[in-house]
């Protein structure tokens, strides 16, 4: 009966928020870094735990906001937020650092190998598929949590009857 709730008119919204949850969590297991051949997940990172951490949690909170018919949208603003500072800041820090290590690690081999550690060839970094899919589903949650502030819903939460003496 109360799944049943779930897929009522104002409840589908909340659809919106699981989905990118969901994205959220499976974008830390996607490709951050792409070094020529070698492609880097995120998932060992604490980047990434955190943004699968932060995506279950929304994706809960969008659950239980359809089962219960209760409103959770600032919860989801904050967490979207967090997550989209995360993921922005995982774009401008993550590239650089790989090529760092890619380039420490080609002049260790190159060393170990006997050969001038001066002609090592650099290596560029190419951002990948997990990072973007992850700004673009922190930014469906902060879009979802601000149409509570843009809305400006007369009621956001069900109001309690105080005359409930039954």
């Amino acid at each position: 009966m109360r799944f049943r709730g779930m897929f009522r008119p104002g409840m589908r919204g909340y659809l919106v928020p699981l989905a990118a949850g969901v994205a959220l969590t499976t974008s830390a297991f996607l490709p951050w870094v792409i070094i020529g051949e070698y492609s880097r997940r995120g998932v060992p990172d604490v980047w990434a735990l955190w943004l699968a951490g932060l995506g279950a949690l929304a994706a809960v909170l969008a659950t239980l906001s359809m089962i219960t018919r209760k409103n959770s949208r600032h919860p989801l603003l904050v967490i979207g937020l967090f997550s989209l500072g995360i993921t922005f800041l995982a774009w401008r820090i993550v590239p650089r650092s790989a090529e760092q290590g890619a380039r420490t690690w080609a002049q260790a081999v190159a060393i170990a190998d006997g050969v001038p550690a001066s002609a090592v060839q650099d290596a560029h970094a190419i951002v990948g598929s997990g990072i973007y899919v992850g700004l673009a589903a922190a930014a469906v949650l902060v879009a979802f949590g601000l149409t509570i502030v843009v809305k400006r819903a007369s009621q956001p939460y069900i109001a309690i009857d105080p005359d409930d003496d039954v």
